[in-house]
């Protein structure tokens, strides 16, 4: 099980702590303004005690976050002051006038808002006790107008679903993408950051007492020699396969990761060194028809006390065990065998391109037919005798039907250059028809008449602020003309409300945010060798497959350039895996400063490098400056394939540029220079 490491859950607690809290003052703030400027009612000197009760509970969770957020029981912390919250909202709402006067959205909205830092688990305690709160506020607050409970409680009810459910799918996106970063697209084991991760966390847990931890590390026999004689497709296939048969041999919880090249490294938690050396014997064994390897473990805390002590005994003993053995490269027939049995490992932490632009589509049309649904609900059940129900009925219908629209084309969509307008149009028409629903039900304080403002909160959740704000302030607008217009509507009720749901839009645009910010970072982390800082292969396939299709539709050349360098094994065995680092960096930084901006470099592990060059018209003379260049610090053999000459896909392409690197290679072998 991968498991992130202490600081990024707990910051992520904080973070989810000082939201409640932030967003728990609200209401006391709102509440407070109205308790002031409306003060010659009786009940307002006990309103704004509770406001600034509330207000201090806030800060102090605020202050209090950091702490809460290190302890186990933070998750029933949140939930109790959650729980404060929802009765000072109810003690507000009983005081200002029961759920329909200016504070009675209190407690709905605050629970639209928990269902965006609160885990879905936890937010099922957190609706139960919005609803019994509700109900006080139901129960002694002034009577409200007939439907006027059941159809702000739906439409909250239906907002905090697909607020909750909005949330969720960008928390499954977050864990994939985080997935993904960690994993070695090649060979589906833990990359190095990932399981750098791994065994900070393990060694942590060590440490309390948790018993030993052993590291093995693994380094194939001549893997160089079945690149050169078999060409890059075959040494891949080996590495899956290698791969493959280390997780399978391996337990639940240990963990298997490829570093770089051919090294890869177990974690084995709760091994000493003598169990270490019965699996080192079993993984050699395991291993040995297909692809030889030396092998090498240390075991905490008996031969160092930190990650970087077991790296370097490790290495030592691998190095002793190479020494010890007479190595010889896998045979034709060995590889042969390992590529025929390389078994699909799946889609790991599997994120489709558009997902969350689908999402985010889908979302405000069903927002759409849930709330016409709940006009519909109002219309048919008490508005038998209502002089508008026609038209009422047929506008919700319109809703109906172009929400759902939107939801069976949102894959569409999410393709579509026409997306932003189209959606565009599709809020403009929803805000007039809820604005046109208000209106001949007589005023935003009617039952009907929160849905101009109710979408708000999902809308900035869920889509660019850039794009979503503009929105928001034509829909208050529409809010305030028609509350200005239509019906006898108090003051305080339309500051209040709007006031209310500005508050709540603002705090979903920073979760959303947020979010965005996360993902951008996972993305590029699941895209990026971390070693190197270029493209890894799942970032280049992906890049590649995009510069290519734009090639074609403009009609432009593009080359695919295969890079080797010469000699880095023998680098790495003579002077160790932190040169081979060294110059892998180096190499990767000279490539990107050579290239033009727009060309794509990648690393497809070990010291396998790939250039697409967007414009292909030179490839040759690109790949022999290359050469030149990068033969200050090593030799290098590069192959060059044009597009619609040598292929039309990366597979054709990289078949031919690596059969043309290996006409270069002399049978003297260059060694990378000092």
């Amino acid at each position: 099980m991968k498991r992130e490491s202490l600081g990024v859950v707990q910051r992520s607690r904080r973070q989810s702590l000082r939201a409640s809290a932030a967003y728990g003052a609200v209401p006391a703030v709102l509440a407070a303004a109205y308790a002031a400027g409306t003060w010659g009612d009786p009940r307002r000197a006990p309103m704004l005690v509770v406001a600034v009760a509330m207000v201090g509970l806030a800060a102090f969770g605020w202050t209090m976050a950091g702490r809460v957020a290190r302890t186990r029981w933070w998750i029933w912390i949140q939930l109790t002051a959650a729980a404060v919250n929802l009765a000072g909202s109810a003690a507000l709402g009983i005081l200002g006038g029961g759920v329909a006067g200016p504070l009675g959205t209190f407690i709905p909205l605050s629970v639209v808002l928990l269902a965006i830092v609160v885990p879905p688990r936890a937010f099922l305690v957190s609706a139960g006790l919005g609803v019994s709160a509700y109900g006080c506020v139901l129960l002694f607050g002034d009577p409200p107008p007939p439907g006027y409970p059941l159809v702000h409680g739906l439409a909250f009810a239906c907002v905090a679903y697909l607020c909750l459910r909005h949330s969720a799918v960008l928390a499954s996106l977050r864990r994939r993408l985080a997935d993904s970063s960690r994993t070695d697209p090649l060979t589906g084991c833990l990359n190095r950051r990932g399981f750098d991760e791994r065994v900070a966390a393990e060694l942590a847990d060590a440490e309390r007492g948790d018993g030993p931890v052993t590291l093995v590390l693994l380094d194939l026999d001549h893997f160089k020699e079945v690149n050169d004689t078999h060409g890059h497709r075959a040494g891949d296939e080996l590495l899956a396969w290698t791969g493959q048969e280390l997780r399978a041999d391996l337990r639940a919880h240990d963990a298997v990761g490829r570093l770089g090249g051919d090294e890869f490294a177990m974690l084995l938690p709760g091994t000493d060194a003598a169990d270490a050396e019965i699996v080192v014997d079993r993984l050699r064994q395991r291993l040995r028809g297909c692809a030889p390897a030396s092998l090498g473990s240390a075991t905490f805390p008996g031969d160092a006390a930190d990650f970087a002590g077991l790296l370097v005994a490790a290495d030592q003993r691998l190095y002793r065990d190479k020494a010890a053995r007479v190595r010889r490269a896998p045979t034709a027939a060995a590889v042969a065998g390992a590529r025929s049995g390389v078994r699909p490992s799946g889609p790991v932490a599997a994120v489709e391109a558009r997902e969350r632009r689908r999402h985010s589509i889908a979302d405000p049309g069903w927002m759409s037919m849930t709330q016409t649904v709940v006009a519909l609900v109002y219309v048919v059940l008490g508005g038998n005798d209502h002089p508008h129900r026609t038209g009422m009925v047929a506008l919700s219908l319109w809703g109906f039907l172009t929400g759902l629209a939107v939801v069976a084309g949102a894959d569409w969509l999410s393709r579509s250059r026409l997306a932003r307008p189209l959606m565009l149009a599709f809020a403009l028409s929803a805000f007039v028809s809820c604005a046109a629903i208000a209106t001949l039900d007589g005023g935003v304080d009617q039952p009907v008449g929160i849905g101009v403002l109710i979408s708000i909160p999902l809308l900035m959740l869920g889509m660019r602020p850039e794009v979503a704000g503009p929105v928001a302030l034509a829909a208050g607008g529409l809010y305030l003309l028609v509350g200005l217009r239509v019906g006898d509507v108090d003051g305080w009720y339309l500051a209040v409300q709007m006031l209310e749901m500005a508050a709540a839009a603002t705090a979903c645009a920073l979760q959303g945010r947020a979010a965005a910010g996360q993902r951008r970072m996972l993305t590029r982390l699941s895209r990026v060798d971390v070693l190197t800082d270029v493209l890894n292969r799942r970032g280049f396939a992906e890049r590649f497959a995009a510069e290519v299709a734009h090639s074609r539709r403009i009609g432009r050349d593009a080359a695919l350039l295969v890079l080797d360098l010469d000699g880095f094994k023998q680098l790495n065995d003579a002077r160790g895996h932190a040169a081979g680092d060294d110059l892998l960096r180096w190499v990767a930084a000279t490539l990107r400063a050579r290239v033009h901006a727009h060309d794509i470099v990648g690393r497809l592990g070990g010291d396998e490098f790939v250039v697409l060059l967007t414009d292909g018209g030179d490839a040759s003379g690109v790949a022999a400056e290359l050469r030149t260049v990068l033969g200050e610090r090593t030799g290098v053999s590069v192959g060059a394939a044009v597009l619609g000459v040598d292929g039309d896909d990366f597979d054709s392409l990289y078949a031919a540029a690596d059969a043309r690197l290996y006409l270069q290679k002399k049978p003297v072998q260059r060694y990378v220079r000092s």
